[in-house]
């Protein structure tokens, strides 16, 4: 006699419709040893002397500090921490404010360039969730140039104004730089006497000093856009990098190495356009703009370049020899070999830069067995 099957129980598993999946954090970037070598270099190398006189904004915190905010607030609406943007938003404003005596007007320029860079880089990330941060970042800096350029035609302060106010400030710092020495050597008679008697062109250094702050800073209010715009793309990159490795939730693809660095290769249009610009007779009315754009492209082309040299060259032997070439900037005669040097490796590395878009070189050596 056959016994008939027992029914099997069932188990109800219904995951009830208010337990949806839970999405994981992004997990946050590692390595901070780079990251804050490149911070410190952002914030301290525009305070030596000759680098003064030459870069638009010397005080670097300025344009980090918002940046930073700004992908905290973007974070946070992505999920992230309130806490981490309500802070990162209070020390910008804490920054941006100056307490007792009234800004200079050139302070005021400043301040409102990097409110206006973090609030348009914030909207495009917004909007914009797809792109690489390159171009996130070029997108943020075209907006906040034709907002400014709206501004200053609407505004109190007209282009003249500011052209003005920024001559006065590069005037301002180099006689803050004289001040300095003069007092040192001033502070110090008898050591300087015979520091001078033992190498007469001491003696000239305070005139040679003075005449080359000056020429510095022609180069920079002639180029002081492309030079701008430089910094503020430095800028957004440390913030973007800074915030992914302090908040949780992602905003974009990480940061990629320097010996990865490449954009599209249709901007060697700007810099042919710069060139047309300087070459053709006829345009001698916008040779301004002809060598900012090539000092813009020409600057990210040069570091495409540097990336290339990094991929072929040891780890770590790039950042040495910056590292040395900086460290001789700072000190008396030899920071001339080192302008040299400068100037020697950053025209090899715009020629590399170039000749990348053509030949990409990483990709044949990856194809080389």
């Amino acid at each position: 006699m056959t016994l008939p099957d027992a029914p099997v129980p069932s188990i109800d598993v219904t995951i009830p419709p208010s337990a949806g999946p839970v999405a994981p954090s992004a997990p946050t970037e590692r390595g901070w040893g780079k990251l804050l070598l490149a911070i410190v270099a952002f914030l301290f190398i525009p305070t030596i002397p000759q680098l003064k006189a030459l870069l638009p904004i010397d005080q670097t915190m300025l344009l980090f500090v918002p940046a930073v905010a700004t992908c905290a607030l973007v974070g946070w609406w992505a999920g992230g921490r309130a806490f981490m943007a309500v802070a990162w938003v209070a020390i910008a404003t804490l920054m941006t404010m100056q307490a007792g005596a009234a800004p200079s007007p050139f302070y005021n320029l400043v301040r409102g360039w990097s409110l206006l860079l973090a609030g348009s880089f914030g909207l495009v990330c917004l909007f914009s969730l797809r792109r690489p941060l390159f171009v996130r970042s070029l997108l943020a800096l075209g907006i906040t140039m034709v907002l400014a350029m709206v501004m200053s035609l609407i505004g109190p302060v007209t282009l003249r104004q500011a052209s003005k106010t920024v001559a006065a400030e590069f005037t301002r710092r180099n006689t803050e730089t004289m001040a300095m020495l003069n007092a040192v050597i001033q502070s110090h008679p008898k050591e300087w006497a015979d520091l001078s008697a033992k190498v007469p062109k001491l003696a000239e250094l305070p005139a040679e000093t003075d005449k080359e702050l000056t020429v510095l800073s022609g180069w920079g209010l002639a180029v002081f856009p492309a030079l701008l715009a430089l910094q503020s793309l430095a800028a957004l990159a440390l913030a973007w990098a800074t915030y992914h490795r302090l908040g949780r939730a992602r905003l974009g693809a990480p940061l990629r190495p320097l010996r990865e660095f490449r954009f599209n290769d249709q901007l060697v249009w700007g810099l042919i356009v710069g060139l047309t610009i300087m070459l053709v007779p006829t345009l001698t009315s916008m040779r301004g703009a002809g060598k900012n754009l090539l000092v813009f492209f020409g600057a990210l082309y040069a570091v495409r370049g540097f990336g290339v040299l990094t991929w072929f060259m040891a780890p770590g032997s790039l950042g040495i020899t910056l590292g040395v070439g900086f460290i001789m900037l700072c000190l008396p005669f030899l920071n001339v070999f080192a302008v040299l040097a400068f100037i020697m490796a950053g025209v090899a590395s715009l020629a590399l830069g170039l000749g990348d878009t053509w030949a990409d070189w990483r990709s044949r050596a990856r194809s080389t067995p």
